[in-house]
């Protein structure tokens, strides 16, 4: 038989971990067990969910509340329909709600994964895009959006192409309006991108924000694509994995989608309730077939904790998945003293994002950008940013503003 599974992390002063496992390998499948007759066991059996495995962790002198066990259950394929929504609730759907217990991770079966062609370009597939084979990449957010005209607009994203970044995104809150509706937008962006691609010499990606209802966003995906988008952000979360998964697997939308983390607050945060940051922001992103996958970086001002940032990258990166590898793009409060930091944890396949880092720099958004190039450049070639900074003078007042790699 084939099976999904589920890890989970139960707080409990006095539980029996043991029976709680078997309490939910058998309520969140067949529902009852003792209780059924010898010929109807028979034919559950096959429904019957697994217990694997329970680890019990008590502390010697344990203070209240922190005993917990981690229990894994195995799920049988044949009792959900192969898409995610179907996964979550059977998994995690009564019992989230049923005291301390966080979902910790997901196992996919082969059977299960195979209806998931994951993110149509990947990694690889972005680079091919950016003709940038073996840099880490960097990228501008939009600030600042919400009423400007298209004029307005325009003049932002020229600032911040001319700095050099190799994408730019939309601001997430920004929706459709009747100053910059999504296709007049990318048209006015997609235009100063060629603009300043003569000067810079680089290729850029646009990452327009797909919003409207949910019925209309393959519509709005097409009508931007047909402006010339050449990426899509996308706010997963609040319209659920299954409405990305559509949009990916969807042969008309033929450019990359950015995944958003916004809400990601509301699920993993907590040690004792919701979802792990590693299955939210990257198994299940991964998997739903998000090219690009922002989540908060543990160095700034939105800040997770760095064995969490680390688990979200093992799960964009693992080969354990048969499908394309998605880019992690840790956020929030990056500047350029940071990018040493970055390319040691993240390695080489990573996107060095920055708002205010960019934005905020004493000499005006183009220098913000040159000031992250520089400091690219000063790490790939293992040369300190204040070395480098001698004679790079962005770079030199972001140092100043900001200050240096720790």
């Amino acid at each position: 038989m084939s099976y999904c599974t589920a890890t989970y992390r139960i707080y409990d002063d006095k539980a029996n971990f043991h029976k709680k496992a078997e309490s939910i390998a058998v309520g969140m499948t067949v529902g009852s067990w003792t209780e059924l007759p010898e010929t109807k066991r028979d034919v559950m059996k096959q429904h019957l969910g697994q217990v694997l495995e329970v680890k019990v962790h008590e502390p010697e002198n344990a203070q209240p509340g922190e005993r917990y066990g981690e229990v894994t259950i195995a799920y049988p394929d044949i009792n959900f329909s192969k898409d995610i929504p179907a996964l979550l609730v059977t998994v995690f759907g009564k019992i989230s709600m049923d005291g301390k217990i966080k979902l910790m991770q997901l196992g996919f079966s082969d059977a299960f994964a195979s209806h998931f062609p994951g993110p149509k370009f990947g990694i690889q597939g972005v680079r091919e895009l950016l003709g940038v084979p073996n840099r880490p990449l960097l990228m501008s957010i939009f600030k600042s959006v919400i009423g400007l005209n298209a004029s307005e607009l325009r003049e932002q994203f020229l600032r911040q192409a001319l700095g050099g970044v190799d994408l730019i995104k939309d601001d997430e809150i920004l929706f459709e309006n009747e100053l910059t509706p999504i296709e007049k937008r990318v048209e006015v962006c997609i235009r100063a991108a060629e603009e300043a691609s003569k000067e810079t010499g680089k290729k850029l990606l646009y990452a327009t924000n797909l919003t409207g209802p949910t019925s209309r966003l393959h519509e709005q995906a097409r009508k931007a694509i047909d402006a010339g988008a050449n990426a899509l952000l996308f706010n997963v979360l609040s319209y659920g994995y299954d409405v990305l998964h559509e949009l990916s697997k969807d042969p008309e939308i033929t450019v990359p989608i950015m995944a958003h983390p916004a809400l990601a607050g509301a699920y993993y945060p907590s040690p004792y309730h919701g979802i792990s940051a590693s299955v939210l922001l990257g198994q299940l992103m991964r998997l739903a077939g998000a090219d690009l996958v922002l989540f908060p970086s543990p160095y700034g001002s939105v800040t997770m904790p760095r064995e969490e940032n680390m688990g979200i990258k093992e799960q964009l990166l693992t080969s354990a998945l048969p499908i394309k590898q998605s880019m992690p793009v840790p956020s929030a409060g990056i500047h350029p003293g940071l990018v040493p930091l970055i390319l040691q944890d993240f390695g080489t396949d990573v996107i060095v994002n920055a708002g205010g880092g960019i934005h905020g720099h004493p000499m005006g958004t183009e220098a913000g950008g040159r000031a992250f190039v520089q400091a690219i450049e000063a790490a790939q070639q293992g040369i300190s940013l204040s070395e480098y900074a001698s004679n790079h003078t962005e770079l030199a007042s972001a140092l100043q503003l900001w200050g240096g790699e720790k």
